[in-house]
């Protein structure tokens, strides 16, 4: 069997071309990679049950050994919400053997825009950081700028450092988005490769 990744997008995304997740759809298909890389329901508006649900499906039918999961911005935020639900439900085993979160928007800035409010996580500190690892069968690893206004305070400070993850930091990328230069984007391939 292929390696398979699944490729969850933000808000007010529609996978556009040009896009740095397109790009690595793309380049992972090309070597033989599974890919999903679904567009999700209402992405101006989105209701963070219908993004899981959403992700329920996608999940059918993966292979967690084989499974990498790489998110971006409310993507992040939804495979949190996501890896918590499963901890509260008592669900035990791991879906992915790799979880790649880029760009994860803090808490206070999800609550300050009323169309994504829901996706700020409910859970912090120990228990997140439990939902999170036991949710892999690696250590999570998250990619985010120093720079990101959507994570003022530093992606670091705010999730790396607490939840226990592997942190790689790129300098002044911003929220890490075309608009930000990042089109082709090796350094997250590097990262779901290795």
């Amino acid at each position: 069997m292929s390696e398979e990744v699944l490729i969850l997008h933000g808000w007010q995304n529609r996978r556009p071309e040009g896009h740095w997740q397109r790009w690595l759809a793309d380049r992972l298909e090309a070597q033989g990679w599974r890919v999903r890389y679904p567009q999700l329901p209402e992405p101006d508006a989105p209701v963070l049950d219908d993004w899981l649900a959403a992700l329920d499906a996608e999940l059918s039918g993966t292979e967690p050994a084989r499974l990498t999961v790489v998110a971006h911005s409310l993507g992040s935020m939804l495979w949190m919400a996501y890896a918590a639900r499963r901890a509260e439900a008592g669900a035990d085993g791991v879906v992915a053997r790799r979880i790649v979160l880029v760009s994860p928007a803090a808490p206070d800035v999800l609550r300050g825009i009323p169309e994504i409010a829901e996706f700020a996580p409910v859970q912090d500190g120990d228990a997140a950081r439990r939902a999170l690892t036991a949710s892999a069968v690696e250590r999570p690893v998250i990619v985010a700028s120093d720079a990101d206004p959507y994570c003022p305070e530093g992606t670091d400070v705010r999730y790396a450092i607490p939840l226990g993850v592997d942190f790689v930091q790129v300098p002044g990328g911003g929220h890490l988005t075309p608009d930000d230069g990042y089109g082709p984007f090796p350094l997250v391939y590097d990262v779901v490769t290795r």
